[in-house]
């Protein structure tokens, strides 16, 4: 987690998982089975994540001067269930990889 870049790949996938738990685990016991514990503290750690992102979102958009488009991209795959995933295949692994490249360069 050196750049920020990583730092983002690594919340989103975290915050990823706790959205996918949240839906998938802890709303059914909720609902189901009348068991809200496990809402609250996902919901919570989902809740921390999530500012975590956005934090790690903005600072990848200052340094590395992101488009609005990608701006858009980075929000709306923080509010799909499996778009962190998506976003950090399609977006971050190559801008990643254009950061280490541009450093090798300099």
């Amino acid at each position: 987690m050196k750049t920020p870049i990583s730092r983002l790949r690594t919340v989103g996938i975290y915050e990823g998982i706790s959205y996918l738990l949240l839906l998938g685990i802890g709303m059914p016991l909720k609902h189901m089975f009348g068991i809200p514990e496990v809402v609250k503290y996902v919901g919570w750690a989902h809740g921390v994540l999530f500012i975590l992102y956005m934090v790690a979102l903005l600072q990848v958009t200052l340094v590395h001067r992101w488009s609005i488009m990608k701006v858009a991209a980075g929000v709306i795959a923080s509010l799909l269930p499996f778009g962190p995933f998506i976003l950090d295949k399609k977006l971050l692994h190559t801008e990643e990889e254009k950061a280490l490249l541009q450093k090798k360069v300099a």
